[in-house]
């Protein structure tokens, strides 16, 4: 089964004097990283959910932001009276020193410490804001698991579609070369030169061995046959992918190279397109 990295997730809970608000966001990302905003007070469970985060998720940047909104009955702001008396200090040695110091009231409450957390470390209310995370985190997974079989569904049509036109193509290997041939004999014929014929029969073969797709074509095919098992298998399937869609491209980069046919040129296009639309996808793959 596939999971997308981009999803979002929300968890709420109250007690009797806070309510608490978890949001979760991943995007992609080679790797998993983790960024966390929680209030000054709770700063203890960030390890614990990393932990919690990396066994869960293998691969993508997730962002959470814990907000925590007082009851109406609870003062939300207070201030740390002895932060806000050193900084009283500053401002007036500033002043005497250069003769002005214009500080407005917005920019001193901005001034790191001086609003004290109200939060005060509490082990009840940390465990409640670790197992909110795990809620919301379990959300973020099932929502990333349903727009991942979504991604699955795309990138299984696509991959039909690369094994339809690879059996297209090596159905008509065979034309494609006696054409190629026969096309070679009729402009010597018009050029009305005499050529050796064993000679001419090793650069006919000379130049279809050049022009010959049937390696390109069983590598095609394994390609497509290995994309379905990785899809089939357990564990992060990005990165297997990702590589599966370079090894698709070169090939059909080379198929269309070695194309001596307009209708082979369009087939190596379309082939091309079926292949990019499945490297697209899978950068949101975890």
């Amino acid at each position: 089964m596939l999971y997308s990295m981009t999803a979002f997730a929300r968890s709420e809970s109250s007690t009797k004097n806070l309510h608490m608000i978890w949001e979760v966001k991943s995007v992609n990302h080679r790797f998993l990283e983790s960024y966390f905003r929680v209030p000054e007070g709770l700063r203890a469970i960030e390890t614990k959910i990393r932990d919690v985060t990396r066994k869960k998720i293998k691969r993508g940047k997730i962002d959470g932001f814990l907000k925590l909104e007082h009851q109406a009955d609870q003062s939300a702001i207070k201030l740390n009276h002895h932060v806000l008396e050193q900084l009283l200090v500053s401002i007036e040695n500033v002043k005497a020193k250069f003769g002005t110091a214009d500080v407005s009231a917005i920019e001193i409450l901005r001034w790191p410490g001086l609003i004290e957390d109200q939060i005060s470390q509490d082990k009840e209310l940390e465990n409640l804001a670790i197992d909110l995370y795990e809620e919301a985190l379990d959300k973020l997974i099932e929502f990333r698991e349903r727009e991942g079989q979504q991604l699955e569904t795309i990138i299984r049509l696509k991959l039909d579609e690369i094994d339809s036109i690879v059996s297209d193509i090596k159905s008509d290997t065979k034309n494609i070369q006696l054409m190629q041939k026969d096309k070679l004999l009729t402009r010597l014929s018009e050029l009305e030169t005499k050529v050796d014929p064993d000679r001419l029969e090793q650069e006919i073969a000379l130049i279809l061995q050049k022009s010959d797709i049937t390696e390109e074509l069983d590598r095609l095919s394994i390609h497509v046959s290995e994309g379905r098992k990785i899809i089939e298998n357990t564990g992060a399937h990005g990165r297997r992918l990702d590589f599966l869609s370079q090894e698709l491209n070169r090939e059909s980069n080379t198929l269309g190279a070695k194309a001596t046919t307009p209708k082979l040129t369009q087939q190596a296009i379309d082939l091309k397109v079926s292949v990019e639309q499945i490297r697209e996808q899978v950068q949101n793959i975890e």
